[in-house]
């Protein structure tokens, strides 16, 4: 019997693969280009880390904790903090209505695969295959929202850590603790970030796998522009 269901199983997921093929094939194509680019933008980093705008921000956050609370500009800090924590808790609150937005499309499949398929010029249409996009834009949505709570929650302990008097024994150790704390709430919300961007691909793959790869491309190309930090007065604008 198990031996039965073990043959089964690889039967359905080898006609599923047959069948989705080029889905499956521009799927692993753009992961592959969103890959590359993280590694050369790693890459590129290493190099020259004044390139990297997230660089030049983890650097602008340190200097501005050290400020802060050599300073005493406690409300500075308050007020710098609400507004971060007001963004994150917005992206988050979006997320989780993209989610059930999702959720919605995945029980509605039977009556819009026919239509968002209209411009799908090579992949083929199927319940399953609608079902497989759906899963992956849902993970990708959710990582997201994991994301920003992560960021609301230590832009809360930061709020604390900020204000909390300087002992001129500790000084340097209290303020690093807090330039880290803030930096890995920036690296959350930047991650979230990055997979709301994500989110445009797979949307698009839902119209068929070359809108997949254009959509990719896309979104390469304005992270490309987006992640270099502006050294002239021509690089502001991307």
């Amino acid at each position: 019997m198990r031996r039965f269901y073990w043959d089964w199983q690889n039967g359905v997921m080898y006609d599923f693969m047959t069948t989705h093929a080029t889905d499956l094939l521009s799927f692993a194509g753009s992961a592959g280009l969103l890959l590359l680019y993280q590694q050369y933008l790693r890459w590129r980093t290493r190099r020259d880390p004044a390139s990297s705008a997230q660089d030049v921000m983890l650097a602008a956050r340190a200097a501005w904790v050290a400020s802060v609370m050599r300073e005493r500009r406690d409300i500075l800090a308050v007020q710098t903090l609400r507004n971060s924590t007001m963004s994150a808790s917005f992206m988050a609150s979006t997320a989780v209505l993209l989610i059930i937005g999702v959720l919605t499309l995945s029980a509605q499949g039977d009556k819009l695969t026919g239509t968002w398929h209209a411009l799908n010029f090579l992949g083929q249409s199927g319940a399953e295959m609608w079902l497989f996009k759906l899963l992956m834009m849902l993970f990708d949505l959710l990582f997201a929202f994991f994301s920003f709570s992560m960021s609301v929650r230590i832009f809360h302990h930061v709020g604390y850590l900020i204000n909390v008097p300087l002992d001129k024994a500790s000084e340097a150790v209290q303020i690093r603790q807090v330039e880290v704390q803030l930096n890995r709430a920036g690296i959350y919300y930047r991650i979230g970030m990055r997979s709301y961007y994500f989110t445009v691909p797979l949307l698009f793959w839902l119209f068929g796998p070359l809108w997949l790869l254009g959509a990719t491309l896309a979104v390469v190309f304005f992270l490309f522009h987006m992640d270099r930090a502006p050294r002239r007065d021509t690089d502001l604008m991307g």
